[in-house]
């Protein structure tokens, strides 16, 4: 036997079925049986290891800020301060206890795929039909199949009647695939390998057989739960970034620490109290508070994106959709509706406009509504595609539409003209079915009537036409000629370049129901389809434009089809570029020279796509500096949806597997869920910039006002205890407000940020510096006036240094607004959670200073009446300079866009 099988849809049956020792009409042995799965295992999917609560609860504590808390609270404890120390610790347990609840609904695509092989399924061994586990199946097994089946191996026909496959699990196409036994080409793709039915996929109409080709992880679902299970996500863009700024504050903190201690010590001091400086210097520096509020606010943003339809299975990808720059969108069932739907008739006399109205079928010829009860032509294309049609529409109980879309189709579109099938069998009732041939390429049905026998026939148009020797009118029979014919297959074929699908209509009425079903047939129609574009989708695609994201289509349908769908919904540039089929079979487009790498990434469509090469394309744009959101719903999406910055997934129309392969799942399945997700993504990456540069220029003030005092030979105006105080409890609250903000109105007419944009950037340094160098003034100020001017005792004066510096930083919020807004109305004062944070905070601080444990605890004596005076008038200074300096930025701006502007007139 042959263990190494290339290509069996390029050999003939005999070949295939000699290289795997097997005979179709027998089968294998049982004690054959068992040799073979000796050899090749069982008939199931590889599982992925499963990711243990404790990998969750571990992966929380993966931050380098998170690492530097923990060496704080270390190093606390070895000198004695227990409250400190169990302070930080509280803070990390806190991160991490939110992080891991919100994620513990992780990715487990590997177990959805598995259950798709759980079934049973019949196959012939030693000549009998059994039904054994799919489990159980070896190559060589021969397996029959049914309508309702789904395929269980990788099986190469042997036999087919009338047999068709949904195949858009695989391939994404939305018509379901008719099967034959005869080879086709050794480079032929997956979707174009009609004698193959593939595992995972489902037949909906018919009977066949083949032999089991590949098992397990050998067959084309096993491939792609391979493919699912190396492409791993890389980490979001806002942990890269959290990630580099907790670097930075590593080398400030421990070079802080250093030089502040080592300065001290110069100077005289004890070493333990410069040891005990160097903690209070890397508790300042850390900002204790970022990864709590960072945590939270992106849980935050994951229950607004969920009451919008949209859920996030990962926390940072909620940042993530908000820089997103491209979005990779699968065709059927995201971009249309993934239903075949009458859309036209080609009739003798002129083209008719079909259009399903809730529940009814409207149609029109120009502008002009047409009954089809007054116009002989269509009622019989409607009667015809009704009759000879094997689908059902369900009992009007619940149950669902069962068949072939098409032909479902056909049955919907006659009866919403009141025209049903059941009522149309009572006057022309079937006496005889001829199956789909598929060497002829139709199929017919036989029906008494009052007149002897009506034949109702449907195909592929160019095997009806040809079948045809008359053309039905409004007034009759008419004869048709080879140049009519040809005038027929010139119509079919602009259709089909529009990208509809179309099938042909004829009947002819004779004495008996034994003569030939397609000789002297007489042409009623050719049917147009069409997957119908979702009607949320072109305003959609409108708005991510708007927002300057590139939309992209890749889908395993055909490329006719794909670029019509492109250009209704919008998405496709003038110039519209496709790459389709052989074009991508063998693409690489790493080792791509330089002009084909600049063809794909400018391209609006790529159609007859296979899953690698979604992984390989999706690859691509993000080396070239893309973040890359992905749509699918289908198993064949999976890896892509994985390898992906934000892999999105249909919650009602996706597989199992698309939905837990991905990042986010949208219940509505409609992409203008996915814009109302990202705009919620841009503001809350805008609301994490403002409370990081709150949370910084705080700490940045309480490092100066140490390093500073201590340098000067000032005595230390803060303890460490009192620095976690304010870290802890008075910046965070405000800082958490920031991170709840509605965000501007304006956020979706921006383009996307750069994706190497780091969350402080120049910019935002020099205003943490700023803000930093301002509140470390106003505080040193009035901790020397205290000392020196009012003569209170070192206790008391850090009392003031602590309160001007509390207060400060409470008033610092409204310093991260924008420059171009407003001074009493903008996005921080309209925020009603930064008014309960602060109402909140000034209770807590009024806590610290009266009442007696905690006051002994954080070293805050209560100093005088007008120590507290000087520090309330202190703490006004930073907010009063930040107000100013925002307010000339804001003037300089708009003098230099009015330069530009009067310039360029």
């Amino acid at each position: 036997m042959d263990q190494e099988l290339k290509a069996p849809f390029a050999l003939e049956v005999e070949e295939v079925a000699g290289k795997l020792a097997t005979a179709p009409e027998i089968g294998l042995s049982a004690g054959e049986v068992e040799k073979r799965r000796a050899i090749y295992g069982p008939n199931q999917l590889r599982r992925e290891d499963v990711k243990s609560a404790f990998a969750i609860l571990a992966n929380q504590f993966k931050s380098i800020i998170v690492w530097l808390l923990v060496a704080a609270a270390g190093l606390s404890f070895l000198l004695g301060d227990l409250a400190e120390g169990i302070a930080i610790a509280v803070v990390l347990v806190l991160n991490g206890a939110i992080g891991f609840f919100t994620e513990l609904r992780a990715v487990r695509s590997m177990e959805a795929l598995m259950r798709l092989t759980e079934v049973r399924t019949r196959v012939r061994r030693e000549g009998m039909l059994r039904e054994v586990n799919a489990h159980d199946l070896v190559p060589g097994d021969i397996v029959v199949l049914e309508a309702g089946d789904i395929v269980t191996a990788d099986l190469r026909l042997v036999e087919a009647s009338n047999l068709r496959c949904d195949e858009s699990l695989l391939t994404g196409e939305s018509v379901p695939v008719t099967k034959s036994v005869s080879s086709v080409a050794a480079d032929t793709i997956i979707g174009d390998r009609v004698n193959m039915a593939f595992s995972g996929t489902a037949v909906t109409q018919g009977t066949g057989a083949g032999i089991a080709v590949a098992t397990g992880m050998e067959t084309e679902l096993g491939r792609i739960s391979a493919l699912a299970q190396t492409a791993d996500s890389d980490i979001s863009p806002l942990e890269r970034r959290l990630d580099r700024l907790g670097r930075r504050l590593v080398w400030l903190t421990l070079a802080l620490a250093a030089l502040t201690s080592l300065a001290g010590i110069l100077r005289g001091h004890a070493v333990a109290d410069m040891i005990q400086t160097g903690v209070a210097l890397a508790v300042a520096a850390i900002p204790e508070g970022l990864p709590v509020v960072a945590t939270l606010s992106l849980a935050r943003g994951m229950w607004r994106m969920a009451a919008r339809n949209a859920i996030m299975t990962r926390l940072s990808s909620v940042e993530t959709l908000g820089a997103t720059t491209l979005i990779v969108t699968d065709k059927t069932g995201t971009l249309t509706e993934n239903r075949m739907t009458v859309t036209g008739y080609l009739l003798a006399e002129g083209d008719v406009k079909a259009e399903n109205r809730d529940g009814s079928t409207g149609f029109s010829a120009g502008s002009s509504p047409l009954d089809p009860g007054e116009d002989a032509a269509l009622g019989w294309a409607l009667s015809i595609g009704a009759l000879c049609n094997t689908a059902g529409l369900g009992d009007g109980s619940g149950a669902a539409a069962t068949g072939d879309p098409m032909e479902i189709a056909l049955l919907k579109a006659a009866s919403g003209a009141g025209m049903s099938r059941a009522a149309l069998e009572e006057r022309s009732r079937e006496v005889k079915r001829h199956a789909f041939d598929p060497d002829r390429k139709m199929m017919a049905t036989v029906h008494a009537c009052d007149h002897g026998f009506l034949y109702a026939v449907k195909g592929a148009p160019e095997a009806v036409i040809e079948a045809c020797d008359a053309e039905l009118t409004g007034e009759g029979e008419r004869a048709v000629d080879d140049a009519g014919r040809e005038r027929w297959i010139e119509r079919n074929s602009r259709a089909a370049k529009d990208g509809l699908r179309l099938i042909a209509l004829a009947m002819k009425t004779a004495k008996s129901d034994a003569e030939s079903p397609y000789e002297g047939l007489t042409l009623v129609a050719l049917v147009c389809f069409l997957d119908p574009l979702r009607k949320d989708v072109p305003d959609a695609i409108r708005a991510s434009r708007e927002a300057g994201v590139r939309v992209v289509m890749l889908t395993g349908d055909h490329a006719e089809t794909a670029a019509n769908i492109a250009k209704q919904s919008g998405l496709a540039s003038p110039e519209m570029s496709v790459f389709a089929g052989r074009e991508l079979a063998d693409l690489d487009p790493q080792s791509a020279d330089p002009q084909l790498r600049r063809r794909l990434l400018e391209a609006d469509v790529f159609a007859r796509v296979a899953p690698d090469t979604k992984l390989k394309l999706v690859k691509l744009f993000q080396d070239s500096g893309h973040v890359v959101a992905m749509t699918g719903d289908g198993v064949n999406d999976a890896p892509a949806l994985r390898k992906a910055d934000i892999g999105i997934a249909m919650g009602q129309r996706g597989t199992q597997v698309a939905r837990e392969a991905a990042d986010m799942v949208l219940k509505d399945d409609a992409f203008s869920t996915i814009i109302a997700a990202m705009r919620q993504g841009r503001i809350i990456f805008e609301n994490i910039r403002k409370f990081v540069v709150y949370l910084m220029s705080c700490n940045v003030s309480e490092v100066l006002l140490v390093g500073i005092a201590v340098g000067a030979g000032l005595p230390v105006p803060l303890l460490p205890l009192q620095i976690l105080f304010l870290n802890l409890v008075t910046d965070v609250f405000p800082a958490f407000a920031l991170g709840l903000g509605r965000g501007e109105e304006d956020v979706m007419r921006q383009p996307p940020r750069d994706p190497r944009e780091p969350i402080v950037d120049g910019k935002r340094w020099l205003l943490i510096g700023a803000l930093g160098v301002t509140i470390m003034a106003a505080t040193l100020g009035a901790f020397a006036v205290a000392l020196f001017e009012l003569g209170l005792e070192p206790a008391e004066a850090v009392t003031v240094a602590f309160l001007t510096l509390a207060l400060a930083q409470l008033w610092n919020v409204f310093n991260v607004r924008r420059a171009s807004q407003g001074v009493f109305s903008n996005d921080i004062t309209r925020n009603p959670y930064v008014w309960g944070a602060l109402g909140l905070c000034l209770g807590l601080i009024a806590l610290a200073l009266y009442h007696p444990g905690l006051s002994s605890i954080l070293g805050l004596p209560l100093p005088s009446a007008a120590g507290l005076l000087l520090a309330g008038v202190m703490s006004l200074v930073p907010l009063i300079a930040g107000q100013a300096g925002l307010i000339l930025s804001s003037a300089f701006r708009s003098r230099a866009a009015a330069k530009i502007e009067s310039s360029s007139a």
